[in-house]
């Protein structure tokens, strides 16, 4: 599987995932749910969701290691991808939102192209000199971006 197919997947997985998540706590409410899925209308709450594309990175990791594919740096990757996609998304909505107010196909409009912009960030960091330390801290720091975004 090329990188291009790989990113490709990766952007239509992570933006499928943001409509379950953003109803998980409405169905499931319980705290699990509730740290990786909105409880209210909040910006912030909602910034979990684009957090949450994070779940598709661990199966692009399990794609990467069935195929045997020679990417390296996959779970960092994908953590910048979701951790990028926080401000990106906040750049285009915030001054959106103040001119015209909420529309909902202008937000699942904008949770798309953050999410585009977000995987081809990513796509030279996947390419470079593997770094276990990095690779293994990764996982660390979705456990901090999660802990900000339920606090938040």
């Amino acid at each position: 599987m090329s990188l291009k197919k790989l990113k490709i997947l990766g952007v239509i997985m992570a933006f499928l995932l943001c409509f379950p998540l953003h109803f998980l706590y409405d169905k499931i409410p319980s705290f699990i749910t509730s740290i990786i899925s909105p409880v209210n209308e909040s910006i912030w709450e909602h910034m979990k969701i684009l957090f949450g594309s994070i779940l598709f990175g661990v199966i692009q990791k399990i794609i990467v290691k069935v195929k045997h594919l020679n990417y390296k740096n996959v779970c960092i990757s994908n953590v910048i991808a979701s951790i990028s996609s926080i401000p990106i998304f906040l750049i285009f909505y915030l001054p959106i939102y103040s001119l015209i107010g909420e529309k909902l196909l202008i937000t699942i409009l904008l949770m798309l192209i953050t999410i585009i912009i977000s995987q081809l960030i990513t796509i030279s960091i996947i390419n470079m000199k593997k770094d276990l330390k990095l690779e293994k801290a990764s996982i660390l720091f979705i456990i901090i971006i999660y802990l900000i975004l339920t606090y938040l």
